[in-house]
């Protein structure tokens, strides 16, 4: 069964594009939108969610192991300068906090490439012997973190997908929190899913729990951002920006010919075969007082 799914991956091509401009809708997308409104998540449910959220990533990871994300080699590609910039000149080891970081898909590429980090992270099952890589299991919205992570210790901090997956109400406490554990000009990568990305059109009525929050069916949440939002919610936790913008992802499936405009004018029938990712791409820096 897997050899469809890796001849599918070699079929698509997948362009990206960095822009301050989100997604422009259709009067369809907009009507989308509206029906999602009709049947929300009830009170209730959301709260379960909200208690039942560890457990529900633990039945996800348990059900789809390392199966479900690609190891992300982009981070290489699109934060070399940055990093690069970072540790130039620096001859002691640096240290990388991956938050978040499920089975490693952030992680590994990274050490492949030899990088001088100590890297520390959590949630994820040490494949890596201890001189190079740290690992527990934290809950990153409460105070836990500190007990492994000291404050101003982080050279540079990687939020890659993690922050959709929290309750909007803990987002600025979060990220205040992580801000204490970078150092005086440390870095924050991040990257996210992006307002209006074709997965949030594509939610159905009674899976909305607030604006831009959503559950999907295994019980697990996500929200999408919009670059003004998270702008908003990093200086609040104290940071300075120095990139934010959407990353538009263009997939077109050469097999089937399936060009992504066609999906921004309402779903063919065979949609699946192509997608379009909305995301957003941000560097925040510590800014030393």
């Amino acid at each position: 069964m897997a050899a469809p799914a890796l001849q599918l991956v070699e079929m698509c091509e997948e362009n990206e594009e960095f822009t301050d401009t989100a997604i422009q809708l259709t009067d369809d997308n907009l009507s989308q939108l509206l029906l999602q409104n009709t049947r929300k998540v009830s009170e209730f449910k959301a709260a379960l969610l909200e208690k039942d959220a560890k457990k529900n990533w633990d039945l996800f990871y348990k059900r789809n192991e390392t199966r479900f994300f690609k190891d992300r080699h982009w981070t290489m590609r699109e934060f070399q300068e940055l990093l690069n910039h970072h540790v130039d000149g620096q001859t002691s080891q640096r240290t990388l906090f991956e938050i978040g970081c499920g089975v490693g898909n952030f992680i590994f590429p990274l050490i492949e490439e030899k990088l001088n980090f100590h890297v520390v992270a959590c949630d994820l099952s040490p494949l890596y012997s201890s001189n190079c890589i740290h690992v527990f299991q934290c809950d990153i919205t409460t105070e836990d973190v500190f007990d492994e992570v000291k404050p101003n210790s982080i050279d540079i901090g990687t939020l890659i997908f993690v922050l959709s997956a929290i309750h909007p109400d803990k987002f600025v406490s979060t990220l205040k929190r992580i801000f204490t554990l970078l150092k005086p000009g440390g870095l924050l990568l991040f990257r996210d899913y992006g307002l209006y990305d074709m997965a949030q059109l594509r939610f159905k009525a009674g899976h909305k729990i607030d604006e831009n929050f959503y559950m999907r069916q295994d019980g697990t949440r996500v929200y999408y951002f919009s670059v003004d939002y998270l702008k908003q919610l990093l200086i609040e936790a104290g940071f300075e920006i120095l990139v934010n913008c959407y990353v538009h992802r263009r997939t077109v499936n050469k097999k089937e010919n399936i060009d992504i405009q066609s999906l921004l004018n309402g779903f063919p029938q065979d949609w699946k075969s192509s997608s379009i990712s909305l995301y957003i791409e941000d560097t925040f820096m510590n800014f030393p007082r």
